[in-house]
């Protein structure tokens, strides 16, 4: 080969490297992620791939030979850095973090080096897959760059290239609108990682994020149908009912308070706020209903359980769980979503009713807001000593912000509850050391948030596990995993602490008027789907009942247990333990609902996949799935959607604004 020749081949080579460099840490991530490369979704990252190599070509050849090909490592770094950030992240929580995020790496890492360094070490391959075109640009990066420095003209078309393929690129997506959530509506509407990183790649939905710090949050339009969808149910000859059958209908009133929205408008002057008070006045509340004050005046314990599943409920393992989940109320399709911000956003939502902002600290950011729906705040002024505690650093996720901003005296490890330094720290211990300080108190609320169910599930790291091991020794001899066994046994100690609670509620005489509640905060991804199928006995479909939960509302007063079908979430759990309490409260201004209520089931995930009654949406696949006997209109499946956004925008609204210090006029 001539010089000529050679020069021509380097220089080629070169300028495909960046676009091919980029396209192939996104195909890495995408089967990291995905296990799979997702249709169309190539077809967009690659177009996106190339602007973003070729921009890294063309800020490197603004200067010289040597300064830009620094500039063209470090560029590359950062991509390839952040790349490995998101493997890692998702890795251990099976979601993706975003750049405001990073700031509370360090907290992170400090408080869980252990699970850093396993995610770290599963994430192996990838990460090494990932390195490999930096590698090959510091060894041969100067090699093959060249000599000659690109002119004036060069860099001039390079950037109109990549104009060009930008827009060939946006304007391919928004021409893209076949199916419910379409792929210019994932373009151009609300900003969701989950649904914007198989569709147009990791870069581009970083692209997405900085666009909304700087310019403000993005919302899609979709177009309202005059009637509204319809639900028609199958109804056989033999199911039709004579109509003197038909018993009496009881009206129930709504659960509202006297807001007086019209005038907030009329005082407004911040278009966003009115829009915010247009939205909850004509927001549909949810009725009371038969079991509207059953409860009230009861104590209530409630607990957020770290890692809690149905797959921690067996009759064998956690008798009293399984107990309390079978002679309560029954909540046969009840979900618990994963959120961004893991543990912290399962707790923001079970407490709060409000989806969690993506890209931000939920709870965290609340402790500055007017929270009047802390149930220590709804509880305190109705007579309830109100406490909360968990037994880990009280500091972490600001715990000691949010919390007391709830209404809650709150303890944690190192500001008054002295748990024993292992990890994790027993249930057990917390329940010993607390229990006397409220249960001969008048009238009690206690809320906890667990840790003995954390991962890593195994038992040389994991001391509830250990502590447990001989208790699970039949699941091992089975042939059980190890993390299977292990998340079993580490959720016996929280099984022994619920069992504690309500021997120690009975020698008070206080079990009688109590009432318990738990959830877990998500669901064990420590475990891989495949050690979670052991623990079900069957295949688990990922994009819906991975996410398939237990919630426990059990009081010893309850003679049966009663059955609920109705689909919900734990969006839905605060709202409905108001209504079980009989406390008032405005339901439009919470977006989850009382699960008891005649609302239609609804629950929402973080992809924006939904389930009604219905039938239920996958975003990933862009398919509305009927239920069995259902039919709807034809817009049902896009009106839900619409429902869904205006959730989601919603809750993220309430949470920068202050919005119930501006409803309720508190300083």
């Amino acid at each position: 080969m001539t010089p000529q020749k050679q020069t021509k081949l380097k220089r080629s080579v070169y300028l495909m490297f960046f676009p091919l460099t980029v396209f192939y840490l996104e195909m890495v991530m995408m089967f990291h992620c995905y296990d799979e490369f997702l249709g169309w979704g190539i077809f967009y990252t690659f177009i996106f791939s190339m602007v973003f190599g070729l921009g890294i070509l063309f800020i490197s050849s603004l200067f010289n030979r040597k300064t830009g090909h620094i500039i063209s490592i470090i560029l590359t770094s950062l991509v390839t850095l952040y790349m490995c950030i998101q493997a890692v992240y998702f890795t251990i929580f099976k979601n993706f973090t975003t750049i405001s995020q990073f700031g509370r790496a360090g907290e992170v890492i400090g408080e869980f080096a252990t699970e850093t360094f396993n995610g770290i070490k599963n994430s192996a391959l990838t990460l090494i897959l990932l390195l490999i075109p930096l590698i090959l640009l510091l060894i041969f990066g100067m090699k093959f760059r060249p000599q000659k420095h690109m002119g004036f003209v060069s860099i001039v078309l390079l950037l109109v290239f990549c104009t060009m393929l930008q827009y060939c690129g946006v304007h391919l997506a928004c021409l893209n609108t076949t199916g419910v959530m379409s792929y210019e509506y994932v373009y151009t509407g609300p900003f969701a990682p989950t649904l914007s990183v198989p569709r147009f790649g990791m870069l581009t939905t970083l692209r997405f994020e900085i666009q909304e710090m700087i310019f403000g949050e993005r919302t899609a339009e979709v177009e309202e149908e005059e009637t509204p969808a319809t639900i028609i149910p199958e109804v056989t000859e033999e199911e039709t009912v004579e109509e003197e059958d038909v018993p009496a209908v009881i009206e129930y009133d709504d659960n509202v308070l006297e807001i007086d929205f019209d005038s907030l408008i009329a005082s407004e002057t911040d278009n966003d706020i009115i829009n915010m008070h247009e939205y909850f006045r004509n927001k549909k509340p949810t009725s009371q209903n038969e079991y509207t004050g059953k409860f009230e005046g009861y104590n209530l314990i409630w607990i957020c359980a770290e890692g809690f599943s149905r797959y921690a409920v067996s009759e064998t393992f956690t008798p009293t769980l399984y107990k309390m989940a079978n002679e309560g109320f029954v909540f046969e399709n009840f979900y618990n979503p994963i959120w961004g911000v893991s543990t912290s956003d399962g707790e923001y939502t079970t407490m709060t009713g409000l989806i969690p902002k993506s890209g931000v600290w939920s709870y965290s950011r609340s402790s500055n807001n007017y929270m009047p729906y802390g149930f220590g705040n709804i509880l305190s002024p109705l007579g309830y000593e109100c406490r909360a505690y968990h037994n880990h650093t009280y500091t972490y996720y600001d715990r000691h912000e949010s919390h007391p901003n709830m209404g809650y005296d709150y303890k944690g490890k190192g500001n008054g509850l002295d748990v024993k330094n292992v990890w994790p720290e027993s249930d057990v211990e917390m329940m010993e050391l607390t229990i006397p300080e409220y249960v001969n108190d008048e009238r009690f609320h206690t809320y906890y948030m667990t840790v003995s169910g954390h991962l890593e599930y195994n038992f040389m790291g994991n001391t509830m596990a250990n502590r447990h091991k001989e208790d699970v020794q039949a699941m091992l001899d089975a042939g059980y995993s190890e993390a299977a066994s292990a998340y079993v046994a580490c959720n016996i100690e929280f099984e022994n602490s619920v069992a504690y609670i309500i021997e120690q509620l009975e020698a008070a005489g206080k079990l009688n008027n109590t009432l318990i509640v738990i959830s877990g905060d998500h669901y064990p991804y420590g475990l891989t789907v495949k050690q979670m199928e052991e623990l079900a006995g069957g295949n688990i479909e990922e994009n819906f009942e991975l996410y398939r939960s237990t919630l426990i509302v059990w009081s010893s007063q309850m003679t049966e247990p009663v059955h609920v079908d109705k689909y919900c979430s734990s969006l839905d759990i605060m709202p409905t333990i108001l209504n079980l309490l009989g406390v008032d409260y405005d339901s439009r201004l919470i977006m989850g609902e009382d699960i008891l209520s005649d609302s239609p089931g609804f629950v929402e995930f973080n992809n924006r996949s939904y389930i009604t009654d219905c039938g239920r949406y996958n975003s990933t696949t862009d398919e509305f799935t009927l239920h069995e006997g259902c039919t709807v209109s034809a817009d049902y499946a896009v009106e839900m959607i619409q429902k869904l956004d205006d959730e989601f925008e919603y809750s993220a609204k309430i949470l920068e604004n202050d919005y119930y210090a501006k409803v309720f006029d508190n300083e």
